[in-house]
């Protein structure tokens, strides 16, 4: 491992900070998420005072790469420059679900092999997936990708719930603005805080964002199609505002509520009280993007009942309050 350890005189390894990167296009790459990548690890910014790094984009053979946006982006390295480098990034591509060819996910492997970092943003988590990068780690990607994810490569422990994940030295991340965060993680950990905090000065974002903040996920508020329960369900989410519990939702379906939880659980693949919580935050965060009534008005109408319990489920389910969700998401036309 000639260019990641350094041998000091009395014979202790010393690991040579973050310097050579290679990007992996893949056709159909998505050109914001590269340009990311750019942005972070390819531009000469010694001037400034930060890191430099020794920079590529790669192909499977050198060629260009036809990109999502409909025009083809020249590349002048093949996977080899991926053997020199300290970090391998795979950009995100469309058709996640056709794996990479074998050259790519034995690149991959090699650079895990012998210590270099690994990484994913989006999409590009199917290919660590599919050469077993991901086996028995936590990852994440895009959370529209990510049951996706997990039925391809089950042995993958997928959260579709953060923004990245580091597991050893592999790191993943959703889509978009989270690969800057999860790349100016990777710069605070190989070089310092003071270094990655001026280049999200320079890129104009912030300095931080913790990796295990949630996605804004959106999601429909209706229920999944159930083979019996489908009555039950349109009956409850009819009636939010109510207080239900198992006994009340058995009662509707003429069930026992030990039968009925366990046929829920069948059916939706979730607990009777996990849903319900589900649907009542859906709503909630519908009324705090679509309205002006306040956080007391919308817990009532949403079933939670106090607006301390409202608090306490956005803390839980998405890192953030009612107030800072309303004020990121809010609607410019209430109704």
């Amino acid at each position: 491992m000639p260019y990641l350890f350094k041998i000091l005189p009395n014979g202790r390894r010393l690991r040579h900070m973050l310097r050579n990167v290679a990007v992996i296009a893949l056709p159909d790459v998505a050109v914001f998420e590269l340009g990311v990548l750019c942005e972070l690890f390819g531009y000469d910014r010694t001037a400034e005072g930060l890191p430099g790094y020794d920079f590529a984009v790669c192909s499977v053979d050198g060629g260009p790469v036809a990109s999502r946006a409909g025009f083809d982006i020249t590349v002048r390295h093949d996977l080899s420059r991926a053997d020199e480098a300290d970090l391998v990034v795979v950009a995100p591509f469309d058709n996640p679900a056709f794996g990479p060819p074998e050259a790519v996910l034995d690149a991959l492997r090699r650079a895990h092999d012998r210590g270099a970092w690994v990484m994913s943003v989006c999409t590009g988590a199917f290919a660590l997936g599919a050469a077993g990068l991901l086996d028995g780690r936590r990852c994440t990607t895009h959370w529209l990708h990510a049951a996706r994810l997990a039925r391809l490569y089950p042995e993958a422990i997928v959260d579709p719930d953060v923004l990245y994940v580091q597991d050893g030295r592999v790191l993943t991340s959703a889509g978009t603005a989270a690969s800057i965060d999860a790349g100016l993680h990777l710069i605070r950990q190989e070089h310092s805080t003071a270094v990655a905090t001026m280049l999200a000065r320079r890129m104009v974002v912030p300095p931080h964002r913790e990796g295990g903040q949630a996605q804004y996920i959106e999601t429909p508020l209706k229920p999944v199609e159930c083979e019996t329960l489908q009555p039950v369900l349109n009956s409850v989410l009819s009636t939010l505002d109510q207080p239900h519990t198992v006994e009340t939702m058995a009662a509707l379906a003429h069930m026992a509520p030990r039968t009925f939880a366990r046929k829920f659980r069948d059916e939706t693949a979730a607990t009777p009280h996990d849903w319900l919580t589900s649907q009542r935050m859906l709503l909630a965060r519908r009324l705090l993007e679509d309205t002006d009534l306040g956080i007391d008005s919308i817990a009532e109408r949403a079933g939670f009942g106090s607006a301390a319990t409202l608090r306490h489920h956005f803390a839980q389910r998405l890192s953030t309050t009612p107030q800072a969700y309303r004020g990121t998401f809010r609607s410019s036309q209430p109704v």
